[in-house]
């Protein structure tokens, strides 16, 4: 026998795509991790064991392969148990040891075996629901299926199943429903047993659209269904269904919406109604319930799960009197409160995200409540935390509260989809490492069953653009590929209903929108993007496969739309959606031309289509859609850029869209690099770019050689800027760069969120470029480590568990020497690109090097109102200077001065400043004077 290498183990073994024990595929892929100090280590093979039915076969997997590897044996039987084991040879000779077992069940049921009935109340109203059973004899397993078109929660014999929430979790209800599968083994006794469900509305009799609009979307009441199976220890099996014997009751949730809030009368409640000893002979009989006529599949995301708790920091009294308690912390959840006082008596708490001159800011809510009462019933001290709705918050005001309140008797629930953490990017500075807290702050929040723009409003939809642009940030922050696959999975059926358009909203529950099932660029090319970002950062070839016939489905719909010209230019578009000089009413006029934001799409998802071709091994698909891209991007070249390398709509994203896409190359990209620089320079290094722009214009700078604009763009702290949102207190992404005013109060339109991840999907330029930590193959199987120093920082590090394991990048400054640091797990290699321009290929284990890097040192010479507008913007302390004596003397000029001047080389400072009073001009000239010569 071999000897096994104690330096070397294996972790993590697991089956599928997410940790879930029950699998939902009959072959479910293989993933396992190596750990070891051994350095530069890689897989020669791998051995993997299956325990199943008392017998033990092994499988040999030869080469490097860890990440999704086909299931290699016999598919796994329905309800079926196995145990599974690794141990993996490395190419140096080393053997680990078998890992531990990881233990697999095939949740989903035999073909034709779903026999539960969907039963409720007939009504909206929720309800208590309950059904009894007998059990003889030893029972080796129990698993229950359950499912609902609504929200349900279920007990066995009095005790919660499990502790997910809002199950089964928001899909396209009339095409798919989710099915949990849970062992309640431990929960059945001998005798007389008990199931009992909580059935609510949820997101199926929502009412979804904006404002008056508003309507119900899915039709018909609530309902549920669960099947247990019982397998005894002498082989028999037995199977309980909900049925019409089943009886019901009114719940204590009076009303429960997920806008709205919940409603709870505590006087209602029925101790022991889902326990066996309960006598429900006053209940009535259920009935079973009308529902889109399909099988329910099982679940194959994690579900929603309360995360933490967190307790109040301060207690506020509003100019108005009220009590407003601060959490801290813009999350997403609910609270929980104990409380005494008499029967009958009543709590309202009101959620919002932000105050407004002291008082809770409730406009941006629109039509949703967002309000939670609770009735108590007076018996002694009170606990209760609302099941059937969700907040987005930081405030929570509290009124009629019986007797002396005390912060200890609230906390913040905080609830999202249940996936692990992932990756980090670090930084001592303190304004950008807050800006990367709120990017995950506001993934958590948004990351909740699908992934919708806002928590709080009456809106929480699926805007596939606001996803395309975050998915590579979501996938380095969190293992959300099982999460991801889920979503997807509707986003193609709500496309294939569409005849190949893919709808702004998934699920598409609002169709008095106009233009919801019309192709709108950006938006719709989520099904090309998101694919591409699975496989490049999880290695999930089954979503590209899966994926590829959408892909080209929309390729296809779009070269229809454009024509011969190949510019797509017609038709509704978003264009660079919020862009911040567009009008707070007409968040869509932006700078850049519409055509020019869908033209570039259109090229980006025929280009990604040919890729995957290429990987799917579809020669005459990737030779067809290849073809297609470099036709649009010579017609976009021909007809949006000059032969000097200027765009004829000249705004920052216009640019940012040819050179990160790879529409243009060589002169042409530099030129326009350059172009952009002068944009972002002239702009005052304020943001000028909106949904489509903002999390490509750090890395178009950046790959044209302009980091120093970048830099200044990245720690700008005016608004609009990343950074302006965090001088103003906020803990989540805004959706408006000023959702928030500089005066406190909240931005007068419509549209107004504190929480809404778009904006913040530049962090995955933070982490790939600044840190410098990227995949150059699937899943980081070869890493590219090339960190970007940037002169406003002293420091930037980025971690990430990709699927072989821990990777680390990042760089500090001390004097004039940098540090650099890598960590490269087992069974990958990384290529290093210092900014010396040295280049190393590495294997696993930590590495470090040193080089000598001074930042730029920068002369100033005299300074004066002849000065070149550039020149002053370009010198930090000279800016300032001239801000403050204008603002010595008039401050309303200076805030116009501000947001108005263009920064442009060539122009002299005097001129924005030509009708300025001589005492302005004075002033402005005093304080060049007296800046220092030299080193800025």
């Amino acid at each position: 026998m071999t000897a096994t290498d104690p330096m070397l183990h294996v972790r993590g073994l697991r089956a599928g795509w997410s940790e879930d024990r029950f699998v939902t595929s009959a072959h479910p892929p293989l993933s396992w991790k190596t750990a070891t100090t051994l350095p530069s280590w890689m897989q020669a093979a791998a051995d993997i064991t299956i325990t199943r039915g008392g017998t033990t076969s092994t499988a040999r997997i030869d080469g490097p392969d860890s990440v999704l590897v086909a299931w290699p044996f016999e598919p796994l039987k329905p309800l079926e148990s196995a145990r599974l084991s690794v141990r993996v040879h490395g190419k140096d000779g080393s053997i680990s040891p078998w890992s531990a077992d990881t233990e697999v069940t095939a949740g989903f049921l035999p073909a034709q075996a779903w026999h539960a009935s969907f039963i409720g109340c007939g009504t909206d109203a929720p309800h208590l629901m309950r059904g009894t059973f007998d059990v003889h004899g030893g029972v080796r397993r129990a698993l229950l299926h359950t499912t609902a078109f609504g929200a349900y929660d279920i007990h066995v014999n009095g005790i919660p199943a499990d502790d997910a929430e809002l199950k089964p979790g928001w899909t396209s209800y009339q095409w798919r429903v989710n099915l949990d599968v849970t062992d309640v083994t431990a929960h059945i006794r001998s005798g007389r047993n008990t199931l009992g469900i909580t059935l609510t509305g949820g997101w199926y009799t929502e009412r979804f659209g904006f404002r008056d609009a508003a309507r119900r979307f899915y039709q018909g009441a609530p309902a549920a269904a669960a099947q247990l199976t019982l397998e005894y220890e002498d082989g028999t099996v037995d199977t309980v269904i909900t049925d019409e014997r089943w009886r019901w009751a009114p719940a204590p949730v009076v009303a429960a919406s997920l806008y709205q809030g919940e409603t709870y009368d505590a006087r209602l409640q029925t101790p022991g109604w889902s326990g066996p000893t309960f006598d429900d002979s006053a209940w009535d009989r259920v009935q079973a319930v009308a529902v889109p006529d399909i099988t329910p599949t099982l679940r194959s995301l994690p579900p929603v799960r309360v995360i933490e708790h967190r307790a109040v920091e301060r207690v506020l009294t509003t100019p108005s009197g009220k009590t407003v308690l601060d959490f801290g912390q813009n999350l997403v959840g609910r609270v929980r409160i104990k409380v005494t006082g008499e029967r009958g008596h009543t709590i309202t708490l009101r959620h919002a995200e932000v105050l407004e001159h002291g008082e809770l800011g409730t406009r941006p809510l629109r039509n949703a409540a967002a309000t939670d009462r609770y009735t108590l019933s007076g018996d002694g001290e009170e606990a209760w935390e609302p099941k059937w709705t969700f907040h987005g918050f930081r405030y929570v005001e509290v009124d009629n509260w019986p007797g002396a309140f005390s912060p200890d008797d609230v906390t913040a629930a905080v609830m999202h989809t249940d996936m692990a953490r992932t990756g980090d990017f670090t930084t001592s500075h303190t304004l950008l490492q807050r800006f990367h807290e709120n990017v995950v702050w506001g993934m958590r929040g948004n990351f909740l069953s699908i992934p919708t723009d806002c928590p709080q409003r009456d809106e929480r939809l699926g805007w596939t653009g606001d996803l395309q642009v975050f998915a590579p940030t979501a996938a380095f922050l969190y293992d959300c590929d099982a999460f991801l696959r889920s979503w997807l999975g509707d986003v193609m059926l709500e496309q294939k209903a569409a005849g190949g358009v893919v709808p702004m909203v998934v699920p598409a529950v609002i169709p008095q929108v106009p233009g919801l099932f019309k192709p709108v660029a950006a938006w719709g090319d989520a099904i090309t993007v998101v694919p591409a970002v699975m496989w490049e950062r999880f290695a999930d070839y089954d979503t590209l496969k899966q994926s590829f016939d959408a892909m080209t489905a929309w390729v296809d719909v779009v070269q229809a739309r454009a024509g011969a010209s190949l510019l797509w230019e017609e038709g509704l578009q978003f264009g660079d959606w919020l862009d911040p000089d567009a009008p707070p009413e007409r968040p869509g006029d932006a700078k850049t031309d519409a055509g020019i934001v869908a033209t570039a799409y259109f090229f980006r998802s025929a280009d990604l289509t040919a890729r995957a071709a290429t990987l799917l091994g579809r020669e005459a698909d990737a030779r067809h859609y290849a073809d297609l891209a470099a036709r649009i991007a010579h017609a976009f070249r021909t007809a949006y850029i000059t032969p000097h390398g200027r765009m004829m709509s000249d705004a920052p994203t216009a640019y940012a869209l040819a050179i990160v896409f790879g529409i243009v190359h060589g002169e042409q990209q530099q030129a326009m690099g350059e172009r952009l620089r002068d944009l972002v320079r002239a702009a005052g290094y304020r943001i000028a770019t909106g949904f489509v722009g903002t999390p490509i214009i750090c890395e178009a700078l950046t790959a044209t050689g302009h980091a120093t604009a970048a830099s200044r763009l990245l720690t700008q702290t005016e608004c609009p800027s990343w950074l302006y949102p965090v001088t103003m207190g906020a803990t989540t992404i805004w959706e408006r760069w000023d959702s928030m005013l500089e005066d406190g109060s909240i931005n007068p339109g419509q549209m107004t969120s504190f929480n809404h991840y778009a904006l913040g999907a530049v962090a995955d330029w933070l982490h790939r470029s600044v840190a410098g930590l990227a995949p150059l193959e699937p899943a980081y199987r070869l890493i590219r480590i090339a960190p970007t120093l940037l002169d406003d920082l002293d420091d930037a590090s980025a971690w990430h568990e990709t699927p072989y394991g821990m990777a680390r990048a990042g760089w500090r400054r001390e004097g004039t020497q940098v540090h650099f640091h890598a960590e490269v797990p087992p069974n990958t290699q990384a290529v290093v690109e210092l900014p010396s321009g040295a280049r190393y290929e590495v294997g696993s284990g930590t590495h470090t090097w040193l080089e000598t890097h001074p930042l730029p040192a920068r002369s100033r010479g005299p300074l004066s109102l002849s000065s070149s507008l550039a020149t002053i913007i370009d010198d930090p302390e000279a800016y300032k200077a001239v801000l403050q004596a204008i603002r010595s003397i008039d401050p309303s000029r200076a805030e116009i001065f501000r947001r108005t001047t263009r920064w442009r080389q060539g122009r002299e400072l005097r001129e924005p400043l030509d009708k300025a009073p001589v005492t302005v001009l004075a002033a402005v000239q005093e304080a060049l004077a007296a800046l220092p010569p030299g080193r800025q």
